[in-house]
C-alpha cells in the first residue's frame, strides 16, 4: 500500500513566518517533503542527487560567492539553478537580491521570500514546521484529554462512557483537546501529538444533551488545541470472568504509527469515579516515565523482606 503524501501550502508558510514576499507569481504552491536545502554546491554546477522539491535557502555565505562572479558568471549560475523547477528561494537576513537574482526568479517563475533571520535559526524553525505540518497521521475515534500535564487518549466503544468521563474531567480543572474523532500525528521519531478536526473543535457530545460547546461552558481554560499522547487508556464494560492487572507489574503498550505508547485496560462499571482514577493514572504514567515505578518499589521490598527471614 502507498503511504499517503501530505502537503503545505506556500502561502501558510508565508503567513507563519511572517515572510517578505519579493515575488512570488504561485505563492499557493504545495510544499510536501520537510527537508530544506542550501544551494551551495549547486551554485557553483553540481546538481547530483539535487531534490527540486525542497525549499531552497541561502544566507550569507551564498550571497556572497555570488558577489564575487562576474554579471555573466552570476546569472548563468543563476538561471541554471532556477531553472530546476524549484519551489522557492527563501533569502536569509534581509540581504537584498541582485538584479540577475531578480532575472532569475522571473525568467522561470520561482517564488523569492525574504526573511530577517539568520540562516540557521530560520532553517531549524522552518524544519520543525514542516515535520509538524507534514507529519504521517491517522484519526482514531477517542478522546484527548490533558491530565497533570499528561496526555491521555481515551479509547473504548460508543457509549462506554469516554464523552462523560472527560467532562468530569474538565470540571476538576483538566483540559479537552478532541472529542469524537482525534487526528494524531507523528511529529518524530518518539513523539505523536493529537488535535481535533477544525470543524468539531472544542465540541463535545453527549447522549440525551447534545452537542455541547466546552469553551463557551468550562471557559477558554477547558480546552488545548494540541497535545503529546502520553498514554492510552482502554475503557471496556467490566466483564467479570476477565483477569485484570491488579499490580502493574508488566507493561502493556499499544502501537500507534509504529510508536509504542503506555496503554491501560479500565474496566468500566456502576459505582466507579473514572476521573479520579485517569488523574491517579496520569500521575502513575509520569512517575514511571521519570524513573520510578510503585510496583517494582513494592516487588522489591517484599522480596528484601523474604531473603531477611531466610
Amino acid at each position: 500500500m502507498q503511504e499517503q503524501v501530505f502537503t503545505v501550502a506556500l502561502s501558510k508558510i508565508i503567513k507563519d513566518f511572517k515572510l517578505e514576499e519579493v515575488y512570488t507569481p504561485n505563492r499557493d504552491i504545495l510544499i510536501e517533503t520537510v527537508d530544506v536545502n542550501r544551494p551551495g554546491l549547486q551554485i557553483v554546477g553540481f546538481f547530483d542527487y539535487f531534490d527540486p522539491k525542497r525549499l531552497q535557502i541561502m544566507g550569507m555565505v551564498e550571497h556572497t560567492y555570488l558577489e564575487g562572479l562576474t554579471n555573466e558568471e552570476k546569472s548563468q549560475k543563476l538561471n541554471d539553478f532556477f531553472g530546476r523547477g524549484i519551489p522557492a528561494v527563501i533569502v536569509t537576513r534581509g540581504i537584498e537580491p541582485s538584479v540577475e537574482f531578480m532575472e532569475s526568479a522571473k525568467k522561470y517563475e520561482v517564488n523569492l521570500l525574504r526573511t530577517q533571520l539568520s540562516t540557521s535559526s530560520f532553517m531549524s524553525a522552518l524544519i520543525a514546521f514542516l515535520n509538524v505540518e507534514l507529519a504521517p497521521r491517522i484519526t482514531r475515534h477517542g478522546v484527548l484529554v490533558e491530565v497533570y500535564g499528561e496526555g491521555v487518549l481515551i479509547l473504548g466503544e460508543s457509549g462506554v462512557g469516554k464523552s462523560e468521563t472527560a467532562v468530569e474531567l474538565m470540571k476538576r480543572g483538566h483540559r479537552l483537546v478532541a472529542d469524537d474523532a482525534v487526528e494524531i500525528k507523528r511529529v518524530s521519531s518518539k513523539a505523536l501529538v493529537g488535535s481535533a478536526p477544525e470543524v468539531i473543535r472544542h465540541f463535545i457530545e453527549m447522549r440525551g444533551i447534545g452537542i455541547v460547546d466546552v469553551k463557551k461552558i468550562f471557559g477558554i481554560g477547558a480546552v488545548k488545541d494540541t497535545e503529546k499522547i502520553d498514554l492510552v487508556i482502554q475503557l471496556e464494560i467490566w466483564q467479570k470472568d476477565k483477569q485484570y492487572d491488579r499490580l502493574g507489574l508488566t507493561d502493556t503498550y499499544t502501537n500507534i504509527l509504529g510508536i509504542d505508547v503506555p496503554c491501560l485496560t479500565i474496566p468500566v462499571r456502576p459505582g466507579r469515579n473514572l476521573a479520579v482514577i485517569f488523574e491517579i493514572a496520569a500521575m502513575n504514567n509520569r512517575q514511571r516515565r521519570m524513573g520510578y515505578n510503585a510496583a517494582e518499589a513494592l516487588n522489591n521490598r517484599l522480596m528484601g523482606m523474604m531473603n531477611e527471614e531466610n
